[in-house]
């Protein structure tokens, strides 16, 4: 049996994966994948697909970007959700700040640098036309338990995060959303290492037809809704709001979208090139 590891947020747009491995898909066709929760993103399991600790990884599209223009030896396979991510801009709840105009130039909390938490908040200074050198400062807080330690103990000011994933800590009273901050792209890719795809291009295929034909039907599953609120500890409406606002794929990413991505990104001066589509994609 092949073994693969895969890595992943832990959050509910990766429930498919999940019901996939919990019913034994994978199994059935000779391959042993294993899951494994990075709880500090995007910028974790990029290091995570260099060192060769995963083979695969379910990460956000900016970020798998950067890094392979970075030399990461790697590729985006395919797009896994095709609508974009909906960051909520967040504050500590006691704080001063009222409106995106009250956080400029003051402290972002980012997971790491290269991270979704990182390069959204500058889509954010752009979106609100902040100077890009003057107006962002950073303070790497890990993951969210970083982020609410950093935001209730002052060591950073605003905190850009999934809205639906930080919401539960909105209605604690933990945190406050002033905004929300849409990526401008499709959100999640599924990315395979070169290595992995050079000795494993048939099981990479299985493991992708495996993981389509759930999220071809994920909305249609009994009771999804439900499953995901008990799983992820959200309330009921929300998780039916984003069920609403959200739709997978099945297909790659077409090159179109790629040059907006790195057209954003070098105007943001996130990269400092732009590649040609062969070397971010890989069509099976």
């Amino acid at each position: 049996m092949k073994k693969v590891n895969i890595g992943g947020v832990p959050e509910h747009f990766n429930l498919a994966w999940y019901l996939t491995l919990k019913n034994g898909e994978y199994k059935d066709q000779d391959i042993n994948l294993r899951w494994h929760d990075y709880h500090g993103g995007t910028g974790a399991m990029t290091k995570a697909l260099r060192s060769g600790e995963i083979d695969m990884a379910v990460i956000l599209t900016e970020g798998i970007v950067k890094d392979i223009i970075e030399d990461n030896p790697s590729k985006i396979v395919q797009t896994f959700v095709q609508t974009p991510l909906n960051w909520g801009i967040h504050v500590a709840a006691d704080s001063d700040f009222k409106t995106i105009d009250d956080i400029k130039g003051t402290r972002a909390a980012i997971s790491r640098y290269g991270s979704g938490s990182h390069l959204m908040a500058y889509i954010n200074a752009k979106n609100n036309n902040w100077d890009l050198e003057k107006d962002l400062k950073f303070e790497v807080i890990k993951n969210l338990d970083g982020a609410i330690r950093g935001l209730t103990e002052n060591k950073a000011d605003y905190f850009m995060w999934e809205k639906f994933t930080t919401k539960p800590y909105v209605d604690n009273g933990i945190f406050r959303r002033i905004g929300n901050c849409p990526s401008p792209w499709p959100c999640f890719v599924i990315a395979a290492s070169d290595k992995f795809i050079e000795n494993n291009e048939e099981q990479l295929k299985t493991i992708l037809e495996i993981i389509n034909q759930t999220t071809a039907d994920f909305k249609s599953i009994p009771s999804i809704d439900k499953t995901i609120a008990n799983r992820y500890e959200q309330e009921l409406e929300d998780v039916q709001e984003w069920l609403s606002l959200t739709e997978w794929s099945q297909s790659v990413m077409n090159e179109k979208t790629i040059k907006n991505v790195q057209n954003q990104l070098y105007d943001l001066k996130i990269i400092s090139k732009k590649v040609d589509y062969s070397k971010l994609i890989h069509k099976l």
